[in-house]
C-alpha cells in the first residue's frame, strides 16, 4: 500500500544544483509526476482566515537560499523518486512536536483580576528593574505555540496579528492555554489589573503551531519562515520533541542569519537530553529554575543549556481573561524571550550576536565558574541586560 504523508524536502542551494536552471518546485513536479500548488509566507496576509484549513490542499514553499525547502503531501513511491533525484537533500517525514510543561494548579483568578500583581518570576529576574530604562516599545516577539487568547484584558492591548499554521484550524486563538499562559509571562500590559509580564510594551504576534492533540515538524518550520517574513525580533518556542528534521535546522539557522533572537525550552524530561530545537546551535535553550534558584526536578539538562530562568509554579495568563500556574521549562523560556526583548529594546541597533552575547554575560552565575549543563551561563538578568552600556565580548559556545 502507497501510503500518503507529509514530507519535508530540503534541496541544494540553486546554485550548487546540477540542473541550476530549474526552481524546485519544477524538480519535484518531475520527479512525481504532478504540480501540487504551494503557498508562501510572502504570498500570506497575516492572519489570513483560510490557510489553516487549506494546508491538507496545500504544500509550503520556503524560499530561502539557504534553506530550500518544500513541505508537501507525498505517497511513498513518490517520496522514493524524489529522493533518487542528485539536487535533493532529503525527504524527511513529518513529526510530532509538542508542548513542553507540566499540569496546572487553579489560581484565584478574580483575586488577581482585582489588582495588579508582579508575579515572582518576574521579579526574580530583576525585570521592574529595566522598566525605566526600556519596555521594550516597537519590539517584535512572537510565541509560537498554541496559539494566543488575543481578547485577554492583558494581552490584547499587545496584541498585533498572528496565524494558525494547523491543519482545519484557521485561527490563532488559543485553546489550550499553554501559549497564552508563555505570552504573559512576556508581555502582561501593566494596566492595573491582572498580572505585569517581563516586556510590558513589547508587540505581541501569536503563531499557531499545536492543537490540543499536539503538533507537527512541518508546522514549526513554516513558523519560523512566518517570523522571518514579518520581521519578528524575538521568537518564543515552548515546543519540541527528542530528534528534529534537518530542515528544522536549516530554517532556524536561516532564521539566526536573517538577525532573529530564537528561544526556546529544554524540556522536562527529568534531566535527560535538551530537547530540540532548544538543541540546535542557532537556538537560546533554556532551563527552569525552583524557587530556591536551583535546578527544577524536571528540567533537562546539557552542554547546550545557555540560560535558566524561573520554571515553577509560575503565575500567568489563561484563555477567557482568567489567570492560572504552571510549571516547566515552557514558562522559564518566555521569561528569557521578555528579557531578550528589552535588551533589543534598550541596544536598538544591536545585532542578534550582540544581543545574545549580552544575555549570556550579564547573567547571573548560580554555580561557580563559567558554564554548565545545569544552568549554562546563569539565571538572566534583565536589569543588567538593559542597562549594559558596553559591548559584551565573544562568549565561548556562542555563535
Amino acid at each position: 500500500m502507497d501510503v500518503s504523508g507529509r514530507y519535508i524536502v530540503t534541496f541544494k542551494p540553486k546554485d550548487q544544483r546540477a540542473d541550476t536552471s530549474s526552481d524546485k518546485r519544477e524538480i519535484l513536479a518531475r520527479a512525481v509526476g504532478r504540480e501540487p500548488v504551494f503557498t508562501s509566507a510572502t504570498e500570506l496576509a497575516m492572519g489570513e482566515p483560510e490557510y489553516g484549513a487549506l494546508l491538507e490542499e496545500r504544500g509550503y514553499d520556503i524560499d530561502r537560499y539557504a534553506a530550500p525547502i518544500l513541505i508537501v503531501r507525498l505517497s511513498e513511491s513518490e517520496a522514493r523518486a524524489l529522493l533518487a533525484d542528485p539536487d535533493v537533500v532529503g525527504v524527511e517525514p513529518d513529526g510530532e512536536i509538542f508542548p513542553i510543561t507540566s499540569a496546572t494548579r487553579d489560581a484565584d483568578s478574580e483575586t488577581i483580576a482585582d489588582s495588579e500583581t508582579i508575579p515572582k518570576g518576574v521579579v526574580a529576574i530583576h525585570a521592574p528593574q529595566a522598566w525605566d530604562a526600556t519596555r521594550a516599545v516597537g519590539v517584535r516577539v512572537a510565541v509560537v505555540d498554541s496559539g494566543i487568547d488575543y481578547t485577554h484584558p492583558d494581552l490584547k492591548d499587545n496584541y498585533r496579528g498572528g496565524i494558525s499554521l494547523v491543519e482545519g484550524e484557521p485561527d490563532a486563538m488559543d485553546v489550550t492555554g499553554h501559549g497564552t499562559h508563555c505570552a504573559g509571562i512576556i508581555c502582561a500590559r501593566a494596566n492595573g489589573q491582572g498580572v505585569v509580564g517581563v516586556a510590558p510594551n513589547a508587540e505581541l504576534y501569536g503563531v499557531k503551531v499545536l492543537s490540543a492533540a499536539g503538533g507537527a515538524w512541518s508546522w514549526l518550520i513554516e513558523a519560523i519562515d512566518w517570523c522571518i517574513a514579518f520581521d519578528i525580533r524575538v521568537v518564543s518556542m515552548s515546543v519540541g520533541a527528542p530528534s528534529v528534521p534537518d530542515g528544522m535546522r536549516r530554517v532556524c539557522e536561516a532564521a539566526w542569519n536573517e538577525g532573529l533572537i530564537l528561544v526556546a525550552a529544554a524540556g522536562n524530561d527529568l534531566g535527560s537530553a535538551v530537547s530540540y530545537p532548544a538543541r540546535l546551535d542557532s537556538v537560546i535553550a533554556v532551563s527552569a529554575l525552583n524557587d530556591q534558584g536551583a535546578l527544577s526536578m524536571l528540567s533537562n539538562k546539557g552542554p547546550e543549556i545557555e540560560l535558566c530562568a524561573p520554571g515553577v509554579q509560575i503565575l500567568s495568563t489563561e484563555p477567557g481573561g482568567s489567570y492560572d500556574i504552571r510549571t516547566g521549562t515552557s514558562q522559564a523560556t518566555p521569561h528569557v524571550a521578555g528579557t531578550a526583548a528589552l535588551a533589543v529594546g534598550s541596544h536598538r541597533f544591536s545585532s542578534n550576536v550582540t544581543i545574545r552575547r549580552l544575555l549570556a554575560e550579564t547573567a547571573d552565575t548560580l554555580e561557580g565558574s563559567g558554564r554548565t549543563p545545569e544552568y549554562g551561563n546563569g539565571r538572566v538578568n534583565a536589569a543588567k541586560a538593559a542597562r549594559a552600556l558596553e559591548v559584551p565580548p565573544p562568549v565561548p559556545g556562542i555563535p
